[in-house]
């Protein structure tokens, strides 16, 4: 990549198939910081180019995922004026946004805690497998503040049921529950984590990047279309897909019994 990050790593595995983006702040628990939500805007931004991912997978260093807000960066924001305390949210927005709309899979590999800021990175993956030690929290009104720019992400996870108890408790629970209330979907032991981030790395593999890819769109945007739209949408895709060099070796490579030209 032609840029280089201070608070958080690129790796590549593979054969530059999936990018590895690691929160890399394991002295303050992978907090956020503003520099921290630019540089993950300009990460994903930037690999959104690259058409030959089929993954991104999103960690954090050591045994914390991200706890949330970064205490110095708290303790700045005590003096900003109302319209610098926008400026601000609106970053952590657009952070958030462009990993949603990433292009392809974002698997969250939460090796440890996620806090308040932290569980909504984790509602923007499309995957996320939790060590189950892994605690999560809307610690937010804990703090005399609101998990404002993380629920719209949330509560599409979550629903608004669980939505309205946990931001206004702010209790922790542990990742078993997250995964029965949808934040998560699949909780191992810290032991197993790698080999299950390698099976759905193989999953994803074995996909057609770019149907992949329109695979993710169809589930996120056919549910806000009426019937109407929706019928012509999901005909059209599937059209174009049919007859696309991808969707014609994919096909070819099936009644042929052979593995497609992707599935290296």
């Amino acid at each position: 990549m032609a840029q280089s990050y201070s608070q958080l790593t690129v790796e590549y595995a593979s054969q530059d198939r999936i990018a590895v983006v690691t929160l890399n702040r394991p002295q303050v628990r992978n907090a956020l910081n503003g520099t921290l939500i630019q540089e993950l805007t300009d990460v994903f931004a930037e690999l959104s180019f690259n058409e030959q991912l089929h993954a991104v997978i999103l960690t954090g260093a050591e045994t914390v995922f991200c706890a949330g807000a970064d205490i110095n960066a708290m303790q700045e924001a005590i003096t900003y004026t109302e319209e610098q305390n926008l400026s601000e949210a609106l970053r952590l927005a657009d952070m958030l946004h462009t990993i949603n709309t990433f292009p392809c899979p974002v698997i969250a590999r939460v090796n440890g805690d996620a806090i308040g800021g932290g569980v909504g990175l984790v509602s923007v993956c499309d995957i996320v497998i939790a060590v189950e030690q892994a605690r999560f929290a809307f610690s937010e009104v804990k703090l005399g503040i609101v998990p404002a720019v993380i629920s719209p992400f949330v509560i599409k996870k979550i629903g608004e049921n669980m939505a309205r108890m946990l931001f206004v408790t702010g209790e922790r629970f542990n990742a078993e529950r997250a995964r029965s209330i949808g934040l998560v979907h699949t909780v191992v032991q810290t032991e197993q984590l790698d080999a299950t981030i390698q099976k759905t790395m193989h999953e994803l593999l074995s996909g057609g990047p770019q149907a992949i890819r329109a695979a993710k769109t169809l589930a996120q945007q056919v549910g806000q279309m009426d019937e109407a739209q929706a019928r012509h949408y999901t005909a059209q895709t599937i059209a174009q897909i049919r007859v696309s060099p991808e969707g014609q070796e994919g096909l070819k490579a099936f009644l042929e019994k052979r593995r497609p030209q992707w599935f290296k």
